[in-house]
């Protein structure tokens, strides 16, 4: 018993430094890299609640291939030569502290719903909750549209990086300027074949 409740911590703090990590890093690898640990920090805590499934699509699909997709997007964009914070203006006044008010509001929210379910045995659920069949049923029925919106969300956002990437390096200008007229113009040198 005393194992799962170490196991739970360690996976808490490596989640928690994992989602901090993807903010406060200034280079976007280490960005990706933190939320890899901190996807696989849950994961370990899908375990702890039994969720074995959870657990397993939690590593394959979000730690190994979405990951995996945010890094070639990374590797493609490089790094930025423009800063990452606004030098003046709202969202540098502005931006802090309404992270610390939303802070607030979830650690409140949190709080009291775990003070109401102390002295409790939690929810009755039944011996199929969180099995494969399940989970694939409530995908294709209540949740199928944000199933199928945060594909959409994804896709959109890797397309979104590599035209904003290729705008940034100029690459739409290179295939109308000097390299392009190199083609269309006719040989001037004639090879001569000898039978």
């Amino acid at each position: 018993m005393w194992f799962e409740q170490v196991l739970f911590f360690v996976a808490a703090i490596g989640a928690l430094a994992g989602a901090l990590g993807v903010v406060l890093f200034q280079n976007p690898f280490y960005s990706v890299l933190s939320l890899v640990g901190h996807l696989l920090g849950l994961a370990v805590l899908f375990l702890l609640l039994h969720a074995e499934f959870l657990a397993a699509a939690q590593v394959v699909v979000y730690a190994g291939a979405v990951m995996v997709l945010y890094l070639f997007v990374v590797a493609y964009i490089g790094g930025a030569d423009e800063p990452l914070h606004p030098e003046s203006g709202g969202v540098a006044v502005f931006g802090p502290l309404f992270a610390v008010a939303i802070a607030v509001e979830l650690c409140i929210a949190f709080i009291a719903s775990g003070l109401q379910a102390l002295d409790t045995r939690g929810a009755d659920l039944g011996p199929a909750f969180g099995s494969p069949g399940q989970i694939g049923e409530l995908l294709l029925t209540d949740f199928l549209l944000p199933f199928e919106a945060a594909s959409f969300l994804l896709l959109i956002a890797a397309v979104g990086a590599v035209v904003l990437a290729r705008r940034r390096r100029g690459l739409e200008d290179e295939a109308t300027g000097p390299m392009r007229g190199r083609h269309d113009d006719p040989p001037t040198e004639t090879l001569e074949v000898r039978v």
